[in-house]
């Protein structure tokens, strides 16, 4: 059985974010395939780590700038290594290519970085972001570098693939999509059995950070037409300028960590997502779709979801327009019940896995079969490989044989 490495910035939290359901599902589709998997990852486990040996997963801790690692690698000997974020790849992408050069080295981008950082600049600055700007931002050095040094990167969002394209000029052959996978739940409660307002998300997140924060803001203007109505705020590591929000008597109940995230949600009548800024897909608008709870979230919400014009919900990126939209999805049961199907259409359409995995398998067979002209074709992915370019490389090994002595 041949095997596939997967190299996590950390082990997967699926409780806590998108990001670590993201890579379970390619875990899964890999094992899927037939492949064996193990997974490595230089950070400590939490108590929120997903027991990946209950999916038959052999999991290894693995040590930033050491040689043990080049002995790990050769010693599984895998056909394809697929790195969890462009900082995975920058810190072992190099000794897989030195090591395993035939491997196949596959970058999951979860999102763009240097998207999510600009548009956060922007916001911080009071300025107006333009994509063209994107080329100035710092970190699109290192994460454009890390695509063209990789086989192949999976991109969870069609609008990013066409950021790469004709904002980078990335070749469409080193982008392959394949976005998180959902699937609508049966049955859901009725609007007369939910109750209240909900938000979620991970709070190391900057955006989800500022997007409880606009909520702050606006919430008293909600509240005044909805009494006795309160927005919970769930969310995993809650800190404690988060902690501070927390109003009861106002209806603002900052909750914690959701046990089970789609019961919350489905517990709601409507989930508010003032998104600012940020990139790839937002796993919360996805899963209140799963359990049909409609959402008001911006356009950087609806970004590589759906258009803003069909949307579960609404779309409103001034807080005018958010505040009487969010009274209106609540109070209006027939509009709630029209985004109800129009969710569920966008999961159907979209986000189920039958549409990819046939293709996703034939895909990754033809790369393994033409993998040489395949890397022949990428001549700035060798060039970054050369030496004088590899700065991350060279840092490693100084590190490394620092701490000999």
């Amino acid at each position: 059985m041949e095997t596939v490495l997967f190299i996590g910035l950390v082990f997967p939290e699926p409780t806590s974010s998108a990001a670590g359901t993201r890579i379970l599902q390619l875990i899964s589709l890999y094992k899927d395939l037939g492949y064996k998997v193990i997974f490595a990852s230089t950070a400590q486990k939490t108590e929120n780590s997903f027991d990946l040996s209950s999916i038959d997963v052999v999991e290894y801790a693995i040590e930033l700038n050491h040689a043990s690692f080049d002995d790990f690698v050769l010693k599984i000997d895998p056909v394809m290594v697929v790195f969890d974020r462009f900082i995975s790849e920058e810190q072992f992408g190099w000794r897989v290519a030195t090591t395993c050069p035939k491997a196949i080295r596959i970058l999951d981008s979860e999102d763009l970085h240097c998207l999510r950082y600009a548009r956060h600049t922007a916001v911080k600055k009071n300025m107006v972001f333009e994509i063209k700007n994107l080329v100035e931002e710092p970190l699109a050095l290192r994460e454009i570098a890390s695509i063209y040094r990789s086989d192949l990167t999976l991109i969870i969002s069609e609008f990013e693939i066409e950021v790469l394209q004709n904002v980078f000029k990335i070749d469409k052959t080193l982008l392959y999509y394949l976005p998180i996978f959902y699937s609508n739940k049966v049955q859901t409660r009725a609007y007369e059995d939910r109750k209240n307002f909900v938000f979620i998300g991970n709070f190391l997140h900057e955006p989800n950070y500022d997007a409880v924060l606009q909520l702050k803001m606006i919430w008293k203007d909600i509240r005044k037409e909805l009494p006795n109505i309160n927005l919970n705020v769930y969310g995993a590591y809650v800190s404690p300028k988060i902690n501070q929000l927390n109003n009861e008597k106002e209806g603002f109940c900052i909750r914690g960590r959701a046990s089970c995230v789609y019961d919350v949600l489905e517990e709601s009548k409507v989930l508010l997502a003032p998104l600012r800024f940020g990139a790839g897909i937002k796993g919360k608008l996805l899963e209140a779709m799963v359990v049909n709870t409609p959402s008001i979230t911006t356009s950087i919400g609806v970004e590589g979801i759906s258009s803003i014009g069909y949307w579960n919900g609404y779309v409103a990126d001034n807080m005018k327009d958010f505040i009487e939209k969010s009274i209106t999805l609540y109070r209006e049961k027939e509009i709630w019940e029209e985004s109800c199907k129009k969710g569920e259409k966008i999961i159907l359409e979209k986000f189920k896995k039958e549409l990819y995995k046939s293709l996703f398998k034939e895909f990754i067979l033809k790369l393994k079969k033409g993998i040489n002209s395949h890397r022949n074709q990428n001549f700035i992915g060798k060039l970054l490989s050369q030496n004088q370019f590899a700065s991350t490389k060279y840092m490693s090994k100084w590190i490394e044989e620092k701490s000999k002595k």
